[in-house]
C-alpha cells in the first residue's frame, strides 16, 4: 500500500480570517496537536497549535497571531520513516502533506505512521537481534552488511539506536542464520556486542512497546 493512501481529508483547515475561538472550538472536539491554517486562496500558511490557541484572545482573528503558525509538512511523495521524523521533530500527532505544488491535500495521523512501523519485516519476519557498538569513525553499514553475509545471513533491518562520547549503537535484525558465528565475525572486526537474542523475545518486546504506543496515542 502506498503511503499516499493514508491520507486523510476529513478534516478542513481553518482560513486565517476565522477567529481563535473557531481554533478552540475544534481542539476542544479534536484529540490532534495541531490545526491546518490556509489563506483566501485555499494555500497551506502552517499549523496553530491547542497550547497557543488557548493563549489568545477568543475574538480575533488568526491572521493577527501569524507569528504562531508553525511551518512544518511533508510531501506525497516522502517516505514513512522520513514522515516518521517530521512527526517528532516537531511534536505533532498529525502532519500536513503538499504536493510538489505546495497544494494542501490532506493530513496523515502519528498512529497510521507507527503501525507501519509495527508491519515491517523488521518486527514480523523471524530471527535473532543484535546490538553492537563502535567508535562513530570506525563502523560503517557496507562493513556490517558483509559481515552478516559472510555468514549467510540476511539483514531485515538495521539502525543506529545510539550514539554517545563518540561511540555508535548500531541493532540489527538478522535472518537466516544463528547468531553465534556472526557475533564472533563481529568481534574479529573488533566490534562490542552489547546484546545478542537468538529468540525473537527483543523484537516481541519492541513490538508491544509499539503497540502501547498506539493505545495511549488513542486515549
Amino acid at each position: 500500500m502506498k503511503l499516499s493512501e493514508y491520507i486523510i481529508n476529513d478534516i478542513k483547515p481553518l482560513n486565517r480570517n476565522s477567529k481563535i475561538s473557531d481554533l478552540q472550538m475544534m481542539f476542544n472536539q479534536l484529540t490532534y496537536s495541531h490545526i491546518p491554517i490556509e489563506n483566501d486562496d485555499h494555500m497551506y500558511l502552517g499549523c496553530f497549535s491547542e497550547t497557543d490557541a488557548h493563549c489568545f484572545e477568543s475574538d480575533k482573528p488568526l491572521s493577527e497571531f501569524s507569528h504562531a503558525f508553525e511551518d512544518f509538512f511533508v510531501r506525497n511523495t516522502t517516505l514513512w520513516l522520513d514522515v516518521l521524523e517530521a512527526f517528532a521533530r516537531n511534536s505533532a500527532n498529525i502532519m500536513p502533506v503538499l504536493d510538489e505544488k505546495n497544494k494542501y491535500l490532506g493530513y496523515y495521523e502519528l498512529n497510521d505512521i507507527i503501525s507501519l512501523f509495527g508491519d515491517s519485516p523488521f518486527f514480523t519476519a523471524p530471527g535473532g537481534i543484535l546490538v553492537i557498538e563502535k567508535g562513530i569513525n570506525d563502523y560503517s553499514f557496507s562493513e556490517i552488511s558483509q559481515i552478516v553475509e559472510s555468514n549467510n545471513g540476511k539483514i531485515l533491518g538495521a539502525f543506529v539506536s545510539r550514539i554517545k562520547n563518540d561511540v555508535v549503537q548500531i541493532t540489527i535484525k538478522i535472518g537466516n542464520v544463528g547468531l553465534s558465528s556472526v557475533i564472533q565475525t563481529f568481534r574479529r572486526y573488533s566490534y562490542s556486542i552489547v546484546s545478542g537474542h537468538e529468540e525473537d523475545s527483543y523484537t516481541e518486546s519492541l513490538k508491544e512497546r509499539s503497540d502501547y504506543l498506539n493505545k495511549y496515542l488513542n486515549i
